[in-house]
């Protein structure tokens, strides 16, 4: 089959297609032709560093999400499940390849008329974005900042949090993504290159009682000083490389509340399920920014890398 290796840890250039043995599907595990893969900010930093969540040494085959067909069960496994569309965790490893093995327990079905590739887009981002907005417990006209607003994850919060009763301030980086947003219907966005974006967000809202916080680093810090006291504050991720320098006793002396969520593995099988619900129904739509076929996984990792990119990168296999 055809596949993308990582061969050494380093810059997107390590990535380098070629072939792979099949999967062989052990006993419980089903056998999934991929159609897409999708690409998160942390398998960059994974291929850079070895950094994250992902364990594994080179050579390997990256890639922890993927959707396609079940078209094999091992011994063992449900044979009802062949044939169905899902989405699924990899574990890690070997999303970057046409075909993969999983547990029987890994997959999510995808809700009829719901596309496959929203449906890849939503995995990852998706269950983040609900588990979020559930461990805000967001009350209705709650000024809510968004960081982040036109990546995979920011962009479905903004969804939540207007459908929660949220007054939403998105914020971005740079004039085209500022644009995008307004043109998906948000009416308070800033853009957080500009140095006076804070004062900006303190014009449009007055402050805020939630953050997002996908970024960390400086941008945080200046987050966190819009909250009003009995605030909010979400720290999800670091794409500035860092977590937000944010002392537990300077939140405690300002009465505001600094979070890092977290889920059990039922849990987060509830947040998953509950976004492709969402999806199905009409709800909850993922802006799918950029598009790459499997062979050119260098090219997607140097564009998530270069802050350019919208929504969610997807790999897709013909």
């Amino acid at each position: 089959m055809r596949a993308v290796w990582l061969r050494e840890f380093g810059g997107p250039e390590v990535l380098v297609p070629g072939s792979a043995p099949d999967p062989v599907p052990g006993p419980g595990q089903v056998v999934i032709d991929v159609a897409h893969a999708n690409l998160t900010f942390v398998e960059t930093m994974f291929r850079s560093t070895g950094f994250g969540p992902f364990a594994g040494s080179p050579p390997l085959i990256p890639g922890n999400g993927v959707g396609g067909v079940i078209t094999e069960a091992g011994p063992g496994a449900d044979p009802a499940l062949v044939g169905k569309r899902v989405v699924s965790s990899t574990g890690g490893s070997g999303g970057y390849a046409e075909r993969v093995a999983v547990d029987q327990d890994a997959p999510y079905e995808v809700p009829s008329g719901l596309p496959l590739d929203q449906a890849v887009a939503l995995l990852a981002d998706g269950r983040t974005a609900v588990m979020l907005v559930h461990a805000a417990r967001l009350r209705r006209g709650e000024r809510v900042l968004v960081e982040a607003a036109a990546g995979g994850v920011g962009g479905l919060l903004t969804q939540l949090a207007e459908a929660a009763g949220a007054r939403v301030v998105a914020a971005a980086g740079g004039a085209r993504k500022v644009a995008l947003l307004r043109d998906r219907g948000l009416d308070t966005v800033v853009d957080y290159r500009q140095p006076d974006w804070p004062d900006r967000v303190r014009a449009a809202a007055g402050g805020v009682d939630v953050v997002f916080d996908g970024v960390g680093g400086q941008l945080a810090r200046d987050a966190f000083d819009l909250l009003a006291p009995g605030g909010r504050m979400l720290s999800f991720g670091l794409a500035s490389g860092a977590w937000a320098d944010l002392p537990a006793e300077l939140a405690t002396a300002r009465e505001v509340a600094l979070l890092r969520p977290s889920a059990a593995p039922a849990e987060l099988r509830a947040f998953t399920e509950q976004a492709l619900a969402e999806a199905a129904a009409g709800r909850l739509r993922p802006l799918i920014g950029q598009r790459f076929p499997l062979e050119r996984a260098a090219d997607a990792h140097a564009a998530i890398e270069s802050r350019a990119t919208v929504g969610k990168t997807l790999l897709d296999l013909p």
